[in-house]
């Protein structure tokens, strides 16, 4: 590979102006197809690799692509950073990632690196509804913004997102047929969207199978919390025929930790209570049965939204806001079992 390859030479060996190798190399303009293969077969040849702050100043775009998650611990959203790494790769972007912990300390602290740096765009999971005070500060500097599996009323952009409502009622209704009608529900916070929408699947299920909504049966932890085994102890301290026969759990880091409660409390899964969440766990020998899920397509959501950014970046963009909901598919496993109804 020569490092001192120019734009000239490509321009020479593929027999067109340096202007038209400059618009192949920056992806601008329009160029015949026929004559961008001949610029990409003579860059190949002589193993030109283009200069990236160079591009950069001339283009005034960095091809470098933010993506701010939750935890990137939880394999759910492990699985979007893969499918929005590799859809960037492709398109020739790089990804910069960061995990705010769901703290709003530390979003608004990426965001002031994002504001700092030369970053072109930014996929977003907001840790809540202010979020949209940062997205603000963004699009005031004329930076892009799409969110990812969260929403916020008041954005008016992209969005790629799961539909938790549909999730949340398809795992209630599969509870209720196999017989139970005391199902505890522990949520997210409600400044998310998410958690906004599984509960309203939740009580409308309930609603619609004659079924009453107890206010005590409802949690709400943060996502990643451990603090899980609070809430399992007060609903297990109840008489026996007032104690849930199932628990809802609404993502998949809130089911682990209803699991290692339930065993220090010697309850089992599903023998003495069934147990559902949103998004898969990653199977591991500790956590016997597996889960029943609504499980979301991962790698989609990221790959979806970093389309979209990219095509803002580029002003490829349509006029109006698209809002992407992507359908979770339920799958049925271990962890739940029919039970005698109660009536």
């Amino acid at each position: 590979m020569d490092e001192m390859v120019t734009i000239y030479d490509i321009a020479k060996r593929a027999s067109v102006s340096p202007m038209t190798v400059s618009r192949v190399i920056n992806h601008t303009g329009n160029t015949r197809e026929s004559t961008r293969k001949k610029v990409e077969k003579a860059i190949k040849e002589l193993g030109y690799v283009p200069n990236a702050a160079a591009r950069s100043l001339t283009s005034n775009q960095s091809n470098n692509l933010a993506l701010l998650l939750p935890d990137i611990s939880n394999p759910f959203f492990s699985k979007i950073a893969r499918g929005a790494e590799d859809e960037a790769a492709k398109k020739g972007y790089r990804l910069l990632l960061s995990n705010t912990d769901e703290s709003r300390e530390k979003e608004v602290h990426y965001i002031d690196s994002v504001l700092s740096a030369r970053v072109d765009g930014v996929l977003l999971a907001p840790t809540c509804d202010h979020s949209i005070k940062q997205i603000e500060r963004l699009t005031a500097h004329k930076i892009p913004v799409v969110l990812i599996d969260r929403t916020i009323a008041a954005f008016n952009g992209d969005y790629v997102i799961g539909d938790s409502y549909i999730g949340s009622r398809r795992l209630m209704e599969h509870l209720i047929s196999l017989g139970h009608e005391r199902v505890a529900f522990i949520n997210g916070p409600l400044s998310i969207s998410t958690s906004r929408e599984r509960k309203r699947g939740y009580c409308e299920t309930l609603k619609l199978n004659e079924l009453p909504v107890y206010d005590h049966y409802i949690s709400e932890v943060d996502y990643n919390s451990e603090s899980v085994a609070d809430i399992i102890e007060r609903l297990y301290a109840l008489p026996k025929m007032k104690r849930p026969t199932a628990i809802f759990a609404a993502n998949n880091l809130i089911a682990i930790n209803t699991i290692r409660a339930l065993k220090d409390m010697n309850l089992q899964v599903p023998e003495d209570v069934s147990i559902v969440c949103f998004d898969e766990v990653e199977p591991v020998v500790y956590f016997d049965p597996f889960f029943t899920v609504a499980a979301q397509p991962a790698q989609e959501f990221g790959r979806i939204g970093i389309q979209f950014l990219i095509e803002h970046v580029q002003q490829k963009m349509t006029t109006e806001a698209r809002k992407v909901v992507l359908q979770p598919n339920i799958h049925i496993r271990k962890s739940t079992r029919v039970i005698k109804r109660s009536k």
